[in-house]
């Protein structure tokens, strides 16, 4: 009873706290996909300057602490004159970042597509885009999707940073609770279970896509 009476006239705030972590891993993780797989699309591309810039990229941002990204858009960006939200600055960070790594397994993935797969792709006509959309893109997804995960789940993790650029979710709402409160035990056991939720859930959602693209793929 006494840890509800802590945490009761607090609870809409930090669920308020835990929707835009919601938010904000939802649109980073499908900016990181995104990015991950144009990174590695590029990073198997023959041609030698598309494959550097997108290796410089991928080696900046997955070697840079996150924290230090994400001062640098936050602080650093208004000194060019860019001003974007702390919100939407989370956001961005966190899929470029995230981007780097997904980028990492998808090449993993695309590497393990079988040459004469490839190759009876295009003695059937497909262009070079549609072989990549259509054959290798798919057969990578499949073999990347569960190492992907561990990427994904370590993005949604990453968002509690969020709070040290003034953005309020779950751990930022749970920092002026706590302060408020000075109940800390309570406060972070309820940031314990909602991180825990969070990320089971991810990791559900991922198993399951794991499963529907290898029926697909097999035709199931």
């Amino acid at each position: 009873m006494r840890f509800w009476r802590v945490i009761e006239p607090y609870i809409g705030f930090l669920l308020q706290g835990f929707a835009l972590t919601i938010a904000a891993c939802l649109l980073a993780i499908a900016g990181a996909v995104l990015l991950g797989a144009l990174t590695a699309s590029m990073r198997s591309s023959g041609n030698r300057l598309v494959r550097g810039a997108a290796n410089a990229y991928g080696d900046v941002f997955r070697n840079v602490p996150f924290l230090v990204q994400l001062f640098f858009f936050f602080y650093g960006l208004p000194e060019l004159g860019i001003y974007i939200g702390a919100f939407e600055t989370g956001v961005i960070a966190m899929s470029i970042a995230g981007g780097a790594f997904v980028s990492d397994v998808i090449l993993s993935g695309i590497l393990t597509v079988d040459a004469g797969v490839i190759d009876a792709a295009k003695v059937s006509g497909l262009s070079r885009v549609k072989i990549f959309t259509r054959v290798v893109l798919p057969i990578a997804l499949r073999v990347s999707v569960r190492p992907m995960g561990s990427v994904l789940i370590n993005l949604v993790l990453t968002s509690s940073i969020l709070s040290t650029i003034t953005v309020n979710e779950l751990t930022g709402a749970a920092k002026i609770v706590a302060a408020t409160t000075f109940k800390p035990f309570e406060v972070y056991a309820v940031l314990l279970v909602l991180y825990a939720s969070l990320t089971t859930l991810l990791s559900f959602a991922i198993s399951a896509v794991h499963r529907r693209l290898n029926r697909f793929m097999t035709g199931g």
